[in-house]
């Protein structure tokens, strides 16, 4: 063990055991992954609920579908997750009405369920995008305060370990190596607990999302079961 009256943060660091050394860098790596994700999912949650808001605007409007269907498919990509379920179950219903050549209510339920199921499916694919990298998000929050303690607890056992080699064990003597191993703890709450807030914050704001999209896809076949008449 190391003895040294400097105990600013860096010193702390350099000075730490090789094994507590290699948990803050692990754990400052996970720290970073995960800022990475929290502003891109950020910009991607508020992108979300910006572009539903505008299609809502839209639909509601009471305009053609038709050139609705055709405004979002002409770029899926800008124009947001509830306007390619939309463009998913639209394009269905199209597509359905012109293979059949009657229209009594076998045929229309048939197109109808048609059109259900491609929005449902469309509706799966984009809650699997909004809820990308949440389940990493969740296991640095649970698992990083217990990299860091395990990281305190070696580095602490290590520092009374070296207290063999001294002829008078004192506060002075095993203060900078606890200080060490503390640090590690330090980082890893520093990881989680950002962590947990953007998990929370974001499976509430997907899940407020998804109720939106759920709702969405109930009216849309209403009012498409009413055309269907």
């Amino acid at each position: 063990m190391n003895v040294t009256p400097d105990l600013d943060f860096l010193s702390l660091i350099t000075n730490a055991h090789p094994i507590v050394q290699l948990i803050m860098a692990l754990l400052i790596g996970i720290s970073l992954t995960s800022w990475t994700y929290i502003f891109s999912k950020l910009f991607a949650v508020r992108t979300a609920r910006r572009q539903t808001a505008e299609f809502e605007k839209s639909f509601w409007a009471g305009g053609n579908l038709h050139q609705l269907h055709q405004n979002a498919g002409s770029n899926r990509a800008t124009h947001g997750a509830l306007a390619r379920i939309f463009e998913s179950g639209m394009g269905e219903f199209i597509k359905g009405k012109a293979s059949y050549g009657t229209r009594d209510a076998l045929d229309v339920g048939a197109v109808l369920d048609g059109a259900r199921r491609a929005m449902r499916a469309a509706f799966q694919r984009e809650m699997d995008a909004l809820e990308s990298h949440l389940a990493f998000l969740a296991s640095v929050g649970s698992v990083s305060p217990y990299i860091g303690l395990l990281g305190t607890v070696w580095g602490i056992m290590n520092a009374f370990r070296g207290l063999a080699n001294v002829q008078q064990a004192t506060l002075a003597a095993v203060a900078p190596g606890i200080a060490e191993a503390l640090i590690a703890t330090a980082i890893g709450l520093f990881a989680a607990i950002p962590a947990v807030v953007a998990y929370n914050r974001f499976a509430h704001d997907i899940d407020r999302l998804a109720i939106r999209f759920e709702s969405f896809v109930e009216e849309f076949s209403n009012i498409l079961q009413r055309q269907s008449r």
